[in-house]
């Protein structure tokens, strides 16, 4: 079995694999401080709880968009679950072609997530990533990520409400019954919602006016993007595990290497 981790702004997310198949899944916060003991301490603890032997653990991928916990968590990792670490980066063979400006500046997770929408779904398609930044980003059909655009999540929306506003609430992020709100927090829960489904709705359409693709497939996974894409037709699928996914994806391509 290998475990992949996704290392975000708000969580880690990581996964087990067995044969292709996942086994389990299991997130911690990211921002709380941890030593290498605590991260792998809980890594073990959170395995276990799934009926899932560290010792069973043959390797791990893992990519990362914030360089601070790297350090603490590689190191828990090694000592307590596998030493046999691939780490997301310049040099890792991914089947994917970068062709924007600056390739270095392209976070590791908008790759990994190339990676698996090109592999599952094929291209020219465009992967949405629903989380603390919402990204797009283009992949050719031969497999160039060609272009990407990076916009707040609408958690990072919903906290700026409450963090710069002296009377609005920190609120729960889901669809309100109608737009038409006549109390603070649906007001709040209806600009969020369908102003990021506005939003999403007019970058896809300007993607595809301007690559000249009008069926261009859609691919959308983060946290929020089930809530999205249902009250959208411009989505295509809805991928939970897409991220986890192009770990497994870029592990094997790199196996042997």
């Amino acid at each position: 079995m290998i475990l992949v981790v996704d290392v975000g702004n708000t969580n880690i997310t990581c996964g087990v694999y067995g044969e292709r198949e996942m086994k389990a899944t299991f997130r911690m916060t990211t921002k709380t401080p941890r030593t290498s003991d605590e991260y792998g301490v809980m890594m073990c603890q959170l395995m276990g709880a799934r009926g899932i032997k560290p010792q069973a653990i043959e390797g791990m991928v893992i990519a990362s968009v914030v360089p601070d916990v790297m350090h603490s968590l590689m190191g828990g990792i090694s000592r307590y679950v596998t030493n046999q670490t691939l780490v997301v980066g310049p040099g890792i063979k991914t089947g994917i072609k970068i062709t924007t400006e600056d390739p270095r500046t392209i976070g590791a997770d908008r790759i990994v997530d190339a990676v698996a929408a090109f592999e599952r779904y094929g291209g020219p398609i465009l992967v949405i990533d629903f989380n603390t930044a919402t990204t797009y980003d283009y992949v050719t059909g031969q497999g160039h990520f060609a272009a990407g655009i990076t916009a707040p999540g609408i958690r990072i929306s919903s906290e700026a409400l409450w963090r710069e506003t002296a009377k609005l609430p920190n609120i729960e992020i889901k669809k309100p019954k109608s737009i038409l709100a006549q109390e603070t927090i649906s007001s709040m829960q209806a600009g969020l919602v369908y102003g990021q489904i506005g939003q999403t709705e007019y970058i896809i359409n300007k993607v595809k006016e301007e690559t000249g693709i009008p069926d261009l497939k859609v691919v959308a996974t983060g946290g929020l993007g089930r809530l999205i894409s249902e009250e959208t037709d411009t989505i295509d699928f809805y991928d939970p595990y897409l991220t986890l996914d192009g770990l497994r994806i870029i592990y094997e391509k790199n196996r042997n290497k």
